[in-house]
């Protein structure tokens, strides 16, 4: 596993911040955490993430609302399962992020976002 390197930390932070009930994009946890167009960089930070951080990483989709995992996996039914426990709806891995995408507001820019 790669070292923590500052990139990833603030990816951590930004994931962290994804209310109960809320998703977002891998390029949108990119951009707020400073790292435009890195949205793959997102993936490998979730990745990479140790174990007892227990990032809300399930909170974090596609661009389009869909799972990025292969439909039907273990991981993408695991994810699945946790949105629905939120109550979010999912409908064939695909969640309509009109109806639920993060947006954070001003005081969360500000203050939850500031590394």
């Amino acid at each position: 596993m790669p070292a923590a390197t500052e990139p990833y930390l603030r990816i951590w932070h930004t994931v962290k911040l994804i209310p109960v009930g809320r998703v977002a994009s891998y390029g949108q946890i990119a951009d707020l955490a400073g790292l435009p167009g890195r949205a793959r960089m997102v993936g490998k930070a979730l990745q990479a993430a140790p174990k007892h951080m227990q990032l809300p990483w399930h909170r974090v989709l596609r661009s389009n609302g869909h799972i990025a995992f292969p439909v039907g996996s273990e991981t993408a039914e695991e994810q699945k399962g946790r949105l629905q426990s939120e109550d979010i709806v999912v409908l064939k891995y695909r969640v309509r992020l009109v109806d639920y995408q993060w947006q954070p507001d001003l005081a969360e820019l500000l203050f939850g976002l500031a590394f």
